[in-house]
C-alpha cells in the first residue's frame, strides 16, 4: 500500500517555480515542494528576503533564489528567461505572486489599482505564455506538465472586507484558469486553481488590519474554527501536481476550512 501511495502522490524530482515564494502562503508552498523532492525555483522581489529563504531551503534539498518583479512584463520577460535557463524542461508553475490593498472605495487610487491587476492577473497569464516551450518540454500523456494558479477565497465569495482590486483580480484569475485549461489540456498541460481561505501571512494580517473585527468574525464563522496550515495548502498543490491529480484541470479548489463551500 505504501509504495501505490508513494507512486499517486511522488513530484519527487521534479522542476517547480514558485512565484511570491519567499513569504506567506508561497513560502509554505516553496517548502512543502522541496521537502516532496522537488527542485523548487523561487523567483521574488525582494533580494534579502529571497536569498535568505532560498538559503534556508537549500539545506533541506534544492532552492534557487531569482529576483525578479512581476508587476512589470519587462520583469515577467526577464523572469521567464532566466526560469528557462536553470529548467529546460518545466514541470510546474506556482503562481503566488499577488498584491494587495484595502480601504475605504474613497480612498482606492489609480496606482494601488493598476499594480494589483498587473501583479495578480497579468503576470500569471504571460509567464505561462512566456514558459509554454519549458512545459511543453516536461509535459507527457498520462503525466502532464502542472499550472498551479494561487487564487483566493475573496474571488469565490462578494463580501470584500474593503479590498476591491484584490477581490476582482482573483476573481478573474479563476476564470483565467479555466480557459487556460481549456486550452492547454490537450497539449498535456493540466491548469487548476487553489482559493485559499484565511493563513497565517501579510497579506491575511492586512485584511485583518484593514477590518477591525474581521479576525475574530472570522474564526467563528470558519467551520474548522482555525486559520490554515502549510500542511493543508502544501499538501493541495502536493495533490493537483502528483498522478493523483493528473486528470483535473480546470478546477478551483477552496482550501479554506469551509467558510465559503460550507
Amino acid at each position: 500500500m505504501s509504495g501505490f501511495l508513494n507512486d499517486l502522490f511522488s513530484i519527487e524530482g521534479r522542476t517547480a517555480v514558485v512565484t511570491g515564494g519567499a513569504k506567506g502562503v508561497g513560502a509554505m508552498i516553496s517548502r512543502a515542494l522541496v521537502r516532496a523532492g522537488c527542485k523548487v525555483l523561487v523567483v521574488a522581489r525582494s533580494a534579502e528576503e529571497g536569498e535568505r529563504f532560498a538559503a534556508e531551503l537549500a539545506r533541506e534539498g534544492s532552492c534557487t533564489f531569482l529576483r525578479h518583479d512581476l508587476a512589470t512584463m519587462d520583469g515577467v520577460r526577464a523572469a521567464a528567461g532566466a526560469i528557462a535557463q536553470h529548467a529546460p524542461a518545466l514541470d510546474i508553475i506556482v503562481n503566488n505572486a499577488g498584491a494587495f490593498s484595502a480601504g475605504p472605495i474613497e480612498a482606492a487610487d489609480d496606482a494601488s489599482w493598476d499594480r494589483e491587476v498587473a501583479l495578480n492577473l497579468r503576470a500569471p497569464f504571460f509567464l505561462v505564455q512566456q514558459l509554454l516551450p519549458q512545459l511543453a518540454a516536461a509535459a507527457k500523456a498520462g503525466s502532464p506538465a502542472r499550472v498551479v494558479n494561487i487564487g483566493s477565497i475573496a474571488g469565490l465569495w462578494a463580501k470584500s472586507s474593503q479590498a476591491y482590486a484584490y477581490g476582482a483580480t482573483k476573481a478573474g484569475l479563476h476564470h483565467l484558469t479555466r480557459m487556460l485549461a481549456s486550452d492547454l489540456t490537450a497539449r498535456n498541460i493540466t491548469v487548476n486553481a487553489i482559493a485559499p481561505g484565511f493563513f497565517p501571512s501579510d497579506m491575511t494580517a492586512g485584511f485583518f488590519t484593514a477590518a477591525p473585527g474581521l479576525k475574530e468574525q472570522m474564526l467563528a464563522a470558519i467551520p474548522a474554527h482555525r486559520l490554515g496550515s502549510p500542511e493543508d495548502v502544501g499538501g493541495a498543490v502536493i495533490f493537483l501536481c502528483s498522478r493523483a491529480g493528473a486528470y483535473l484541470s480546470g478546477a478551483i479548489l477552496p482550501v479554506e476550512g469551509g467558510l465559503w463551500s460550507a
